[in-house]
């Protein structure tokens, strides 16, 4: 649509209107402000992850659909699948927020059960959205489908060999999902975040000791915040279907590069 030859594009609240998105991990940080954002645009979205507590806050915040979905589980996931086509019929975008890291060891010393979890999390189950809503993407003429990886798919660092290979993984399974769909015309985004301070990502990684994750954001003036993931997360799946934004990486600018992290007062 134009308008004495300029372009103009839909508002804001009607990007999304009437299209259907599946968002996972979507009780914390990235995941749960990608859920809000959507919502602000019209879109319907149901909103995915294990704890089913904060997903009935998260709804009744926003009006997301809460679906408590464990993606190891490939029953759960096929569950989840049945329920969003039965009530909508179609799928416009899925967004692979889940994922996670455990552990800071080196490969030496690396905790295989913590290793295994990576892998679980950030490739198998992203492996089991993707797979059960892949006919239905295709099916719908202009899918899309969003993982975030991270700046670890890209750049192995010492202490996070585990996250490394599982987000490098994730990375090779989106490259090939985007050349084996193409011809469907299903879209295929990667997102890859560098430092984003959020309540759990690095607590978590640190089994729960508040001090240590504290410090992994010490003295970075301004970080990225899960909102500020989901902006982006949000502008690709909202382009023109044609548009595809193929790996998309970004940091704070205080991190100039993974191992360079600018603080103040050091």
């Amino acid at each position: 649509m134009t308008t004495n030859g300029a372009a103009q594009y839909p508002a804001p609240a009607a990007l999304g209107e009437g299209k259907v998105a599946v968002v996972s991990g979507a009780s914390t940080g990235i995941g749960e402000a990608t859920v809000e954002r959507l919502r602000t645009s019209g879109w319907t979205v149901y909103a995915v992850a294990r704890r089913e507590e904060r997903l009935t806050d998260l709804a009744r915040r926003t009006g997301a659909l809460p679906v408590p979905t464990d993606i190891t589980d490939q029953a759960q996931v096929d569950a989840l699948r049945d329920r969003v086509l039965a009530e909508q019929g179609t799928v416009d975008a899925v967004l692979n927020i889940s994922g996670g890291a455990r552990g800071t060891d080196a490969v030496a010393d690396a905790d295989v059960d913590g290793w295994q979890w990576m892998y679980e999390v950030n490739v198998l189950g992203t492996l089991r959205v993707i797979r059960a809503f892949l006919p239905a993407l295709r099916a719908n003429g202009e899918g899309t489908v969003l993982n975030l990886t991270s700046i670890a798919a890209q750049r192995a660092y010492e202490g996070g060999g585990g996250y490394n290979a599982a987000k490098y993984a994730e990375r090779a399974m989106t490259e090939a999902l985007r050349l084996e769909e193409a011809e469907h015309n299903v879209r295929v985004v990667d997102i890859a975040p560098g430092l984003v301070h959020t309540p759990e990502f690095s607590l978590r990684r640190l089994g729960g000791d508040q001090e240590a994750a504290d410090r992994v954001y010490e003295g970075v003036e301004k970080p990225l915040t899960g909102r500020d993931v989901a902006e982006v997360c949000a502008f690709a799946v909202e382009l023109p279907h044609h548009v595809d934004i193929d790996t998309l990486v970004l940091k704070p600018v205080a991190q100039a590069a993974p191992h360079k992290v600018i603080r103040t007062g050091r």
